[in-house]
This record gives C-alpha cells, sequence and structure tokens, in this order.
C-alpha cells in the first residue's frame, strides 16, 4: 500500500493550518508521481468521498503525517541525518505499510528536510516556529493518548542509532512542549525498555524517594493513560505498538516493585 493510500490524500485536521501547509508541499510530488490529478494542488485530487474515508481514517491519516513531520524535526535535531534513524522509519513504515509505503515515506521526509531548508535560507527560526505550530495543532485534535504514542515512536527514532544526544532530546522536549505534553513524560517515554531501577522511575514518572503508595498510584496513572485501547482507532498497527508500550511500562513496574519487596 503506498502514501498515496495510506496517507489517503490530505483529510482529516490536517487538512488545515500549519501541517495542511506542509502537507501540500510535502505529498504533493508524491500523489502527481501516483497518477492521480489534482484539481487545487493541495488536496492531490483525494477527498473523503471519493475514498470513502470517514471521520476516523481522517484522523488516522493526520496522526500519520503528523508522526513524520515531527520525526523530520527529532531526525535532524543534531544537524546531521543518521543513516541508523532514517534506517528504523523504514522498518517502521516497511513492516507495518509494505515496501511502496516505506519508499515513499522516506521521501515526505526528504520533502520536510528540502522545506526546512527553504524556510531556514530566509529565517533560521522559520521551521521551529512551524513544529511549534503544528504541535498545537496536534494537541488541539489528538487525545493525550494519541499524543503520548506519538511521543513514543519520536524517542525510538532518537534511540535508533544507540545514543540519545543532548540536542535530541531537547527537540524531544520542544515538540511535546508544543502538544502540551510535560518533561516527565517525554523522559518517561525515553526510558521505556531500559535495565535499571533509576530508569524505571522514570518510566513511571516518579523519584525514587516515592513512598509506597505513590509508585502503586503512579502506575495506576500511567495504566490508565497509556492503555492501548485508547488509541485503537489509530489502527491496529498502532495499537500492537502501544501493547508493546504497555508491556515495558508494566516491566518497570515490576522493576520497581521487585526492588521495594512490593506486590
Amino acid at each position: 500500500m503506498g502514501a498515496a493510500k495510506w496517507i489517503g490524500g490530505i483529510i482529516g485536521f490536517m487538512a488545515g493550518g500549519p501541517l495542511g501547509a506542509l502537507a501540500g508541499y510535502a505529498l504533493g510530488s508524491i500523489f502527481e508521481g501516483s497518477g492521480s490529478s489534482s484539481q487545487d494542488g493541495a488536496t492531490g485530487g483525494y477527498s473523503p468521498s471519493e475514498r470513502g474515508y470517514g471521520a476516523a481514517q481522517g484522523e488516522r491519516n493526520s496522526f500519520l503525517f503528523s508522526l513524520l513531520v515531527m520525526a523530520s524535526y527529532i531526525i535532524k535535531a543534531d544537524g546531521k541525518v543518521m543513516h541508523s534513524e532514517m534506517e528504523f522509519v523504514r522498518q517502521f513504515l516497511r513492516q507495518n505499510f509494505g515496501m511502496q509505503a516505506a519508499a515513499e515515506g522516506e521521501q515526505i521526509l526528504l520533502n520536510l528536510f528540502e522545506r526546512r531548508k527553504q524556510m531556514d535560507s530566509v529565517n533560521p527560526y522559520a521551521f521551529s516556529q512551524t513544529i511549534r505550530e503544528c504541535g498545537a495543532q496536534i494537541a488541539d485534535n489528538l487525545s493525550i493518548e494519541q499524543r503520548l504514542q506519538l511521543v513514543a515512536f519520536l524517542a525510538q527514532i532518537a534511540k535508533a542509532d544507540g545514543n540519545v544526544c543532548e540536542a535530541e532530546i531537547e527537540a524531544l522536549k520542544e515538540v511535546s512542549s508544543a502538544m502540551r505534553l510535560s518533561q516527565e513524560e517525554v523522559l518517561s517515554m525515553l526510558n521505556l525498555g531500559g535495565n535499571t531501577l533509576e530508569a524505571a522511575y522514570r518510566v513511571l514518572e516518579i523519584a525514587p524517594t516515592a513512598t509506597d503508595t505513590e509508585v502503586k498510584a503512579a502506575y495506576r496513572r500511567l495504566a490508565l493513560k497509556h492503555h492501548p485501547d485508547r488509541v485503537a482507532t489509530l489502527g491496529d498497527d498502532v495499537k500492537r505498538a502501544a501493547e508493546e508500550k504497555f508491556q515495558q511500562i508494566n516491566q518497570a513496574k515490576e522493576t520497581i516493585y521487585k526492588a521495594r519487596g512490593l506486590k
């Protein structure tokens, strides 16, 4: 399934605002290459009625494009594009959407890199400002559970090369703040899968000095906030990723419980 179908045209909440402007640039060449005709240059000739897409598909399309927009910012946070980070994105798209989507998703990222270069040549803060505006648009349209899943994927990209530099952490905090998420939530996603007690506490967003009661309350809060069913409308592939994240949260809880002798 190619990008013309897994993005499905510029529908959903990305049809307007700063995301819509980026989508018109990043997706235009792909739609032209797919042979679809465009009547206005912004929608690539696709509409919800033409493709039978409803609100849920529009939400999913907007989530996927938002993910690629924010990924383009995280990948370039340290001033360079790492092969490992791009390969991680390719594998994600390939595994979930097929070979063609992986190639087209990569092209979307390359188009976004080029758009950033163009914007920053005029104003070095232009793209960063657009990212913040996109974050606000995302926050207005996605639930906190969906935004957390998006950040979890971005954190995986940042960790893809085995080293998360300070610039990547700051970029993650910046985009998360724009999406109205806390720094603690960013650190939680960055520490998923960690094998230390310190990492486990960060996953649960608490300090090692927390009481047993506070530990249990923190876990219950995260279990509700990260439950896979809360992102089910975004598709089975996103839900599977959320299930894996949920398992890692449970592993962090078990690490802390074992250290404290809790049951």
